[in-house]
């Protein structure tokens, strides 16, 4: 029961809910990229090579075609979808350096505000009344 009540006070930190959060934005961002690099960039980089970039690849041991119009037994390195999840890759890299550089400024100022000077304590307060009265 105790070990139950430590995990549930683990889990609710806000640092663990915010990493889940994080982490289905996350998600949801790697479709937009993904569909960005598949739709836009490789069509374009596609034009250069007269071929759908996805489709690159470079054939090691070809294949056969079967009755059904298959081809079966074809090895090939896919290098065209492996540029293209780099290029997946580097965009979020690109996007969360620009999320973390914002974070750090944000931080950066706050920690730059001034803080107003701190008045008198109470003790130094009635030091002063007391010092006043003696008088």
């Amino acid at each position: 029961m105790v070990m139950l009540k430590e995990f549930k006070e683990f889990a609710m930190k806000g640092n663990l809910v915010d990493i889940a959060v994080a982490f289905v934005m996350g998600a949801a961002f790697n479709k937009v990229v993904t569909s960005f690099t598949g739709g836009i960039v490789s069509p374009l980089v596609g034009l250069i090579f007269n071929s759908d970039f996805n489709d690159l690849k470079y054939v090691l041991k070809p294949g056969t075609l079967d009755e059904a119009g298959n081809l079966t037994g074809e090895i090939a390195v896919l290098y065209g979808s492996f540029i293209t999840n780099l290029i997946d890759f580097i965009i979020v890299a690109f996007v969360m350096f620009m999320i973390i550089k914002a974070i750090n400024k944000m931080k950066k100022k706050e920690e730059a505000a001034p803080t107003p000077p701190a008045g008198p304590t109470q003790e130094e307060l009635l030091i002063q009344i007391r010092d006043l009265l003696k008088k």
